[in-house]
């Protein structure tokens, strides 16, 4: 599977997901570290993948959206934005509701796939 179709896996997968260098326990940068924190901030469960730890993910990555630095933050397989749009998110309290939203969807349409 090419590194743009597993990215969009990854971002169909995850209702919440962060593309950072590093992981939220072991950041290996301040902007991916500082967006981790305020996601965990939000307490709900977020996905995360280390661009580091995959050379094709971290090459291919600044394409599949346009966005050319990373951490990358997507909500319900948009991209939000990096370090400064989503920090900002969650000093005005905006993060926190969106992120609650998207679970709650993921966990309804769970539940909706455990019906059928």
């Amino acid at each position: 599977m090419e590194a743009l179709e597993r990215i969009d896996q990854f971002v169909k997968e995850n209702p919440i997901l962060i593309f950072m260098k590093g992981t939220p326990q072991f950041p290996t940068c301040g902007f991916s570290s500082r967006t981790a924190e305020a996601m965990k901030g939000c307490g709900v469960p977020f996905g995360y993948v280390n661009v580091m730890a995959d050379p094709e993910i971290m090459q291919a990555l600044p394409s599949y959206q346009d966005w050319p630095t990373f951490p990358q933050v997507y909500v319900n397989g948009e991209l939000i934005g990096g370090a400064d749009i989503t920090i900002e998110m969650y000093e005005r309290g905006e993060l926190k509701p969106l992120f609650e939203k998207a679970a709650a969807e993921a966990e309804g349409d769970k539940e909706a796939d455990k019906a059928e």
